[in-house]
């Protein structure tokens, strides 16, 4: 016998793009199938029944029905909508950041329960927490780590010798942290200090509820976003386009704190 026409899912709706006047293509990612492509028709017909349900950042039950080149969404329950996250703009575009970051990184019918529920975690904790920046650089790190790009941190990427409590480099080409020998070389590496190291391995390592537990000063939080961010963007080869929007609402936050500290 075939796989059944119909089946059943949790997902979350991590992208989507109009087809046609009412239908959308969603991008959702499943416990059991990983990514997948779907269609939603008349979703954008107004009072249509999956309307919300099959909106970004939602989590949701679906009944997808199988398709010759793209499975159709037949029914859709939202399970957690996410209001605290979508109703708050720096909130909502770290999620869409983390969205697009499985993404990128993923490819379609791959299954990865643990990674949908780091996505479905990480979704949750950016709506309770005032802690974002360690949201996000956690996540990163456990995505990596799932992905297969987890860095070294430990011992020098290009000789191997265990790395020093002291100023070393991180190359993102490299794919990890290099000695001050080593590091002084190579011309794309760049220098981490002895806090962000530190962070990154315990991150690495821990459960949320550990990492939450540490107090980032503003200059270290820059610090250890620019490592993972270059590390990203190199592996990707390109940058995550959500993250330039967050760089953009930080921007404009910190002409807003500046104005009001003048007046």
């Amino acid at each position: 016998m075939g796989a059944p026409r119909s089946y059943q899912t949790q997902a979350l709706i991590i992208g989507q793009f109009k087809l046609g006047e009412v239908d959308k293509i969603v991008t959702i990612y499943t416990p059991e199938f990983g990514k997948l492509k779907a269609v939603a028709k008349g979703a954008y017909r107004p009072g249509s029944k999956l309307g919300g349900n099959v909106e970004l950042l939602t989590h949701s039950l679906m009944m997808l029905a199988r398709g010759r080149n793209l499975d159709i969404v037949t029914q859709s329950q939202t399970i957690d909508a996410f209001t605290d996250l979508k109703g708050d703009l720096w909130r909502m575009a770290c999620g869409l950041y983390v969205l697009e970051l499985v993404d990128s990184f993923t490819v379609e019918n791959d299954e990865d329960r643990p990674l949908f529920d780091l996505l479905l975690d990480a979704l949750r904790w950016l709506s309770q927490s005032d802690h974002s920046e360690i949201v996000l650089r956690y996540f990163e790190l456990q995505v990596l780590n799932y992905v297969g790009y987890r860095p070294e941190l430990y011992s020098c990427a290009v000789c191997g010798s265990p790395v020093k409590p002291m100023v070393n480099f991180f190359s993102s080409d490299r794919g990890g942290v290099l000695c001050p020998r080593c590091g002084q070389k190579d011309a794309l590496s760049s220098a981490i200090s002895v806090d962000a190291l530190k962070i990154l391995r315990l991150w690495q390592s821990c459960d949320y509820a550990t990492a939450r537990r540490v107090v980032l000063r503003r200059g270290l939080a820059l610090e250890l976003e620019q490592v993972t961010r270059e590390y990203i963007n190199y592996l990707l080869q390109r940058e995550v386009k959500s993250m330039a929007w967050l760089h953009e609402l930080r921007r404009s936050q910190m002409v807003v704190d500046n104005g009001r500290a003048r007046n």
